[in-house]
């Protein structure tokens, strides 16, 4: 090896940030889902005591983790504070499982959901990572925003709200930016993105990212932009809709072929509103 080159990866390394490794943060997420969820358990839990000892041993991996970027007390706090809502949290993941398996006609039991769907995964990874970004802690949520990323093409930063009995179906490209806000009972269908109409540095403390009430629809390849842009409760968006101004409570948009002399022409841009 290059003497010179050796010495710019050991100016890197030692320069470098403290910052857990991403294989135990993963390790951290995994074990978690497998407390919360016996579906997901790689040995089931057979006693009281089990329970509790990987209660603790979650407790120390967190703990651990979070050790790398904050003093001894203050990661104890965090560590805490998280366990505190994890019944909140199972409860919560409980209810968008339901919501996917209401959504869908092809699945066939909660355990399904829960085992092998993309979208209950991102869920659950945004949910984990929700709860510690809201206790002020960065690095760790975006790592584990990016292990369901990388597992399923879901893609939503941890800082975003999304409300209960939320639904991901199919969910490759679904892009979900930082300040979303999203209520409850909302469906979300592949390659959605809720995005932002400016990337300027500047504006990273503004609320670049859409809004979307309770109970709307938002279908495959729909792209919602602008911080100011609020769908309406109850709406339906169609697919491969482009929108960057608000949308009444209620509404069906979606675009509409015009069909000449057995060819596709330009797409309608059609609005119905108050219509369910």
């Amino acid at each position: 090896m290059d003497s010179q080159f050796k010495q710019l990866l050991l100016d890197d390394h030692t320069s470098c940030s403290t910052c857990p490794a991403p294989s135990s943060v993963g390790q951290f997420f995994e074990g978690l889902l497998q407390l919360l969820f016996a579906d997901l358990a790689e040995e089931k839990l057979t006693s009281a005591a089990a329970v509790q000892a990987r209660w603790v041993q979650l407790q120390s991996e967190l703990n651990q983790v979070l050790q790398y970027q904050y003093e001894e007390e203050d990661a104890q706090r965090q560590t805490m504070s998280f366990f505190d809502q994890l019944p909140i949290l199972r409860k919560r993941l409980l209810q968008d499982a339901q919501a996917i398996e209401k959504g869908d006609p092809a699945a066939e039991s909660l355990g399904e959901v829960i085992r092998t769907y993309p979208g209950f995964f991102a869920i659950a990874a945004h949910r984990v990572a929700h709860a510690l970004w809201a206790s002020q802690v960065r690095t760790i949520p975006r790592m584990i925003a990016e292990i369901a990323h990388t597992r399923t093409g879901v893609d939503i930063h941890p800082g975003a709200t999304i409300g209960d009995h939320f639904c991901i179906d199919h969910g490759t490209g679904v892009v979900i930016g930082a300040t979303s806000l999203i209520g409850d009972h909302v469906k979300v269908y592949q390659g959605v993105t809720l995005g932002a109409l400016s990337v300027r540095k500047e504006d990273a403390s503004k609320k670049r990212h859409p809004t979307i009430e309770d109970h709307c629809i938002l279908y495959a390849g729909a792209t919602i932009l602008g911080g100011k842009t609020v769908i309406g409760q109850g709406s339906i968006i169609g697919g491969n809709v482009w929108i960057t101004k608000s949308v009444p409570a209620n509404s069906k948009i979606y675009y509409q072929a015009k069909i000449h002399d057995g060819q596709a022409k330009d797409a309608d841009f059609v609005l119905f509103k108050n219509e369910v």
